[in-house]
């Protein structure tokens, strides 16, 4: 089983990491344990000299970064680089302005050549990897398939609001009003950080389509975010195969839905989140400001649906939803993930227990408590269970997803010592829900902060809270969640604080 993430970007696309290089994207990969990894951004010429100079051919399709190249850290295998890139269309078509974001996989960087030369000829290609070119998506295909006839063109992240096929503000009703003609060569949809396949499945249009995802990461650590399960060659003719018959793709890796910044309706200036229902109340002004809201990806999806909500797509691959290990250890110890004490647990469990997914996905919850304790392997079992629970995000802000509620954190020493004897697997099944929502561990995927009023008053007041008690039995965290006088302890946690490796669709 491979895992790949196939849309992604260079350090030349605008808002990206300085350390999106094929050595660091090499790097990350294996620390993830992916095995295939997009090159993003071939339209770049500058980006395309060094691809030539740093990787070399392995697989029929797929590349390799030198040895010379090479940061050492031999966690897993040497990931593979496939061809692609991402186009931004922006023109008018029916008497509305589209703006819609394109996947471009292709077999080699000759291919990538051909095709860049052609695009030169149409916009600026040179200033930013996702170059923005007024080229109509039928055009566009139809260039990619006379110059590349076996290249794989996917609409992406297609419910973003502002930059998709099926987007809000600047997108169509169906896939035939974009592509005319050339419909019967579009195989596969890219669902996006704020959609997973449960939503998807709603809309029979995409009935003949494969679901596929990818991180769009802008900094390597955001690899694997959103990728994809393969059971096929590898090759890129086995890759293609998955992607576009759903042959060898036996899944994907997903976001929870609602930490994506688009989940729900809402203004964000006004710090107001809205469900459709609320947003069609208000005839999609803001209630505060009299603005227009911003309709997000669970309200389109809403509008295009023609099934109910749980219907369960025939064919459908497997999906599991993931949220980073950074992340979980963050919550599972009252930490930023960004902060050294979680980057050292987590430099110590990539180094003794391997790659992440493989800690995530598989690694049996005994080896991770004996390495790493009770509390992230608790973390680390909930996720694995979908035992979390979810604000969405909303007009750009990223949701949040709670492992651990305020007053386990508090006593999380005690708490942690009796799942050990009783085993993990039973250890929270009887937590009544409305304790989870007194306090809780805020966990981001994108490291922006939510704008929630007073939490961290909150966590600085329950931090210096030392009030004696006279329950001997009782530890000294325990006493701490006995005697605090704080109605709820909230501690932050994100994946990352490089405003340069934001990014969401």
């Amino acid at each position: 089983m491979y895992i790949a993430d196939l849309h992604i970007h260079s350090r030349y696309s605008r808002a990206t990491s300085k350390d999106c290089t094929p050595e660091h994207l090499d790097l990350w990969a294996r620390r993830k344990g992916i095995h295939i990894v997009g090159t993003g951004d071939f339209t770049h010429p500058g980006w395309r000299e060094e691809l030539g100079q740093k990787l070399e051919p392995a697989e029929e399709g797929m590349y390799v970064l030198r040895d010379e190249y090479r940061i050492a850290d031999q966690r897993a295998a040497d990931p593979r680089f496939v061809v692609t890139g991402e186009i931004s269309s922006i023109y008018k078509k029916n008497g509305k302005v589209r703006k819609v974001h394109s996947l471009i996989i292709l077999p080699g960087l000759e291919d990538a050549e051909r095709i860049s030369v052609k695009l030169e000829q149409i916009g600026n290609i040179h200033s930013d990897g996702r170059p923005i070119l007024g080229l109509d998506c039928h055009d566009l295909l139809e260039i990619i398939l006379d110059l590349c006839p076996s290249a794989v063109y996917v609409p992406a992240h297609i419910w973003t609001p502002h930059f998709s096929l099926f987007g809000a503000f600047s997108g169509f009703d169906t896939v035939e009003e974009c592509f005319g003609d050339l419909t019967p060569y579009i195989h596969a949809m890219e669902t996006g950080l704020s959609s997973d396949p449960p939503m998807n499945w709603r809309v029979s249009a995409l009935d003949r389509y494969q679901l596929i995802s990818n991180s769009d990461a802008h900094s390597p650590a955001k690899l694997g975010r959103e990728a994809n399960l393969l059971d096929c060659v590898m090759s890129y003719e086995g890759l293609s195969r998955a992607i576009q018959t759903g042959e060898g793709l036996h899944g994907t890796i997903e976001f929870f839905p609602e930490e994506g910044k688009y989940h729900m309706d809402g203004h964000r200036k006004c710090n107001l989140c809205l469900t459709p229902s609320e947003t069609m109340k208000y005839g999609g002004k803001c209630p505060v400001c009299g603005r227009k809201l911003t309709v997000g990806v669970s309200h389109r999806v809403e509008e295009l649906a023609d099934r109910e909500e749980g219907y369960i797509r025939e064919d459908a691959k497997t999906f599991e939803s993931l949220v980073p290990l950074p992340e979980v250890i963050g919550a599972s110890v009252g930490s930023s993930p960004s902060s050294k004490k979680v980057q050292k647990e987590y430099e110590k469990m990539l180094t003794e227990l391997g790659p992440e997914f493989e800690i995530l996905r598989n690694l049996p919850l005994e080896d991770i408590r004996r390495v790493s304790g009770g509390r992230i392997a608790e973390g680390i079992r909930r996720l694995r269970k979908g035992d979390v629970e979810r604000i969405p995000g909303f007009d750009g802000e990223y949701g949040v997803i709670r492992l651990f509620c305020a007053d386990e954190l508090n006593n999380m020493e005690g708490q942690m010592d009796f799942f050990e004897l009783l085993g993990a697997a039973d250890s929270s099944k009887d937590k009544n829900s409305d304790q989870k929502k007194q306090g809780y561990v805020q966990m981001q995927s994108t490291g922006d902060d939510v704008q929630s009023t007073g939490h961290a008053q909150i966590a600085e007041e329950a931090e210096n809270s030392e009030e004696k008690t006279e329950r001997a039995p009782l530890n000294t965290e325990q006493r701490h969640a006995v005697v605090s006088a704080s109605p709820a302890i909230a501690v932050k946690a994100g994946p990352g604080t490089e405003a340069a490796g934001r990014s969401d669709h």
